[in-house]
């Protein structure tokens, strides 16, 4: 008789039910003929799929449900029993706990956190619990213990341990026991972030979304594998634009060796007088060259700190892979360095600016004027430099202008921004023949005109082409047609040729806009395939939708950017009433802040009446009126910089807008005026 006790006591798992792992509490039996607790297996039935948790039988209507009161009177007895037994009732002690709203396994995640901040030790090789003599060979997480090869036998041959879980040797047996139930923690509560086990999930954490260890491990080492490729990717591109830049800084000091060496042999032969100017040109060079290596040593700087703090991300993401197998690693987190989220470049850089070009062309022009005076003899050249108003130039040499005209054969290429060649150019070459001019010349363009306006600051005290003509009759004085840098001055605005671009060379960055009919005003048509929009009398029969501008007649193109150069093109039936910009799709469409430049989502220049203006965000600028008929437009993501064009024969910038992009950023467009229109143009060299 005193052997019944401990007879009941071997039956404890036949007495617990299989989802709670518990004893059985209101026990019910279904045809199948498992038992469950009421309650767990109600929370597994959905309203329309009926089935066995254990066998997975399926049932076409859900069971009816009594209790099963034979199994419910051994369970009664089995409880009294093992609490004479054992003294406490550890079930009802943590759901008493757990009614007083403590958390079990805050003890776990505290006890996690101290074994992974103590100093690490060299573990001990993990012994047989059976024999403590033999090293282990397998863990079982069923039975909590660690056997040898010859214990492990029971597992392996005897079917009644076919359910039992294996695993490596594990010598932290006790870490893995919940502290609060005595169960093994085999379940993750993603929620809460903590390692729970089967009692904790149906009691605190009851509702919580859960997986395996295995699970969240496996999820986790994908996330890391995945920033430490994304790392090594970043790292790999940073690399290589320090490389790049490494190569622009030893091409940059070469050309400037290379220029240095051209400016010295012009000024060899008037060192006497000139040595002054030959300084000053040199330091021009250097200020371009000290300019180009100030950017490139700010960008290898932060590069540099970008691969350096990669790198120790880097670090720490193999540290705590090196850890996965602790319980330290499952609760780690890692956030990646910002520098990971951008693409690393190599800037554009070059010695060919405005300055350098008209530094080579004012020493070429007065290197060969110099040549035809000193040919001359001594009375002759007095001649030539009669006496008249002397002026001083560069406060060493007294000289009378009036008589030294500008050849046209000598002109410097017309581009002056951002040149593609780092040689002189023709105007150059032809510089050194020494050709005495011609008394004919050529009647030079607007653009030469223009471009001789830019060095007039350093030859007109030397060289005076505008007097060229001084002498002859006005009768032959030829007649120029007024050309568009004079219609433009008409106007009030100038032609700024120093700062004009080859449309070739915006071309290389056209892109092909159509526009969006889901933004068109209703007053707003569209035609050619969505490439034109015209200010229509009556509405238009669009169907409402919330992209749709309702207040003012505008419309936003269906491509947005937010990175590289774009360019586009449009043409204006009339620069009145007329608005081209840039937004962001969040702009407003409804209320009376959504024009364009009326808020701080939207840029444009706008044309109303005789007024050209920039807006943004409600701040109007004024600038000078172009009255083009085509508008181009550069954006540069990058640099955050949208510049506006006045096109004709090449691209005349009139205004810019500077702005970080912090979304895709759309072309946009107002038209007020009946009858208004606009059209993207196709863009061909």
């Amino acid at each position: 008789m005193m052997d019944a006790p401990f007879s009941l006591m071997s039956l404890e798992d036949e007495l617990s039910c299989s989802i709670c792992l518990s004893p059985f509490d209101c026990p019910v039996t279904i045809p199948c003929g498992h038992n469950f607790c009421q309650d767990c297996l109600l929370s597994t039935w959905d309203k329309d799929t009926y089935s066995c948790p254990q066998c997975r039988t399926q049932f076409a209507t859900r069971p009816e449900l009594k209790k099963n009161t034979v199994l419910s009177a051994v369970v009664e007895t089995f409880r009294m029993r093992s609490s004479k037994s054992e003294g406490t009732d550890l079930s009802g002690g943590g759901a008493d706990l757990c009614a007083e709203g403590t958390d079990p396994c805050a003890e776990v995640t505290g006890l996690s956190t101290e074994l992974s901040t103590a100093p690490k030790t060299k573990q001990a090789a993990v012994r047989c619990d059976t024999c403590m003599e033999a090293a282990a060979d397998q863990t079982c997480l069923t039975c909590m213990a660690s056997f040898c090869t010859e214990h492990l036998r029971p597992h392996r041959e005897n079917p009644n341990f076919r359910l039992h879980q294996l695993s490596e040797p594990l010598g932290d047996l006790t870490e893995r026991i919940c502290p609060q139930h005595h169960k093994l923690m085999e379940l993750f509560c993603v929620q809460h972030d903590r390692i729970i086990c089967s009692f904790c999930l149906q009691q605190v954490h009851q509702g919580c979304s859960f997986s395996t260890l295995d699970q969240h491990r496996h999820t986790k080492e994908s996330n890391f594998r995945r920033n430490l490729d994304l790392l090594d990717g970043k790292i790999e591109k940073n690399e290589s634009a320090l490389s790049q830049m490494r190569d622009i800084q030893g091409k940059l000091k070469d050309a400037a060796t290379t220029r240095k060496n051209v400016l010295s042999a012009q000024f060899q032969q008037m060192r006497d007088m000139l040595d002054c100017e030959e300084r000053g040109s040199l330091s021009v060079v250097d200020q371009e060259l000290d300019r180009g290596q100030v950017k490139l040593r700010d960008l290898t700087k932060k590069f540099t700190q970008n691969v350096e703090r990669m790198s120790k991300a880097k670090e720490d993401i193999l540290s705590l892979l090196g850890k996965s197998r602790t319980q330290a690693f499952l609760q780690a987190s890692f956030d990646l360095p910002p520098a990971a989220n951008f693409d690393p470049y190599a800037p554009r850089l070059s010695l060919d600016s405005a300055k350098m070009k008209a530094t080579h062309a004012f020493a070429a022009v007065l290197k060969e004027h110099l040549a035809d005076l000193f040919k001359q003899p001594l009375e002759a050249r007095i001649t030539i430099l009669k006496p008249g108003d002397p002026v001083i130039v560069d406060n060493f040499t007294r000289v009378t202008a009036g008589h030294l005209p500008l050849p046209e054969s000598i002109m410097p290429p017309l581009k002056l921004k951002f040149p593609r060649s780092h040689s002189p150019g023709p105007g150059l070459a032809k510089a050194g023949q020494n050709k005495k001019p011609q008394k004919q010349v050529k009647k030079p363009s607007h653009e030469e005109k223009a471009l001789k306006a830019t060095f007039s600051g350093s030859l007109e005290n030397v060289l005076d082409p505008s007097k060229k003509d001084r002498g002859r009759p006005a009768a032959e004085k030829p007649k120029e047609k007024p050309g568009k840098a004079e219609q433009a001055a008409a106007a009030g605005w100038t032609l700024d040729i120093a700062t004009a671009e080859k449309r070739n060379d915006l071309i290389q960055y056209g892109r092909v806009l159509t526009l969006n009919p889901k933004t068109a005003h209703k007053r707003i048509a569209l035609s050619d395939n969505f490439t034109g929009a015209t200010v229509s009398d009556g509405p238009t029969n669009y169907s409402d939708c919330p992209e749709r501008f309702t207040v003012c007649s505008q419309v936003l193109a269906s491509e947005g950017f937010i990175r590289g150069r774009h360019y586009w093109e449009v043409k204006l039936s009339s620069s009145n009433f007329i608005g081209i910009g840039l937004a962001y799709k969040s702009m407003d469409r409804k209320g009376p802040s959504s024009r364009l430049g009326r808020n701080a989502q939207s840029w444009c220049v706008e044309w109303f009446n005789v007024k050209l203006s920039a807006w943004h965000d409600s701040s109007e600028t004024l600038l000078p009126n172009p009255n083009p008929k085509r508008v181009g437009v550069l954006l540069d993501c990058e640099q955050g910089i949208a510049t506006f064009y006045n096109v004709m024969d090449r691209a005349y910038p009139f205004h810019s807008f500077v702005f970080p992009l912090t979304e895709a950023v759309y072309p946009a467009f107002w038209m007020f005026s009946s009858n208004s229109s606009i059209a993207l143009c196709k863009l061909q060299a």
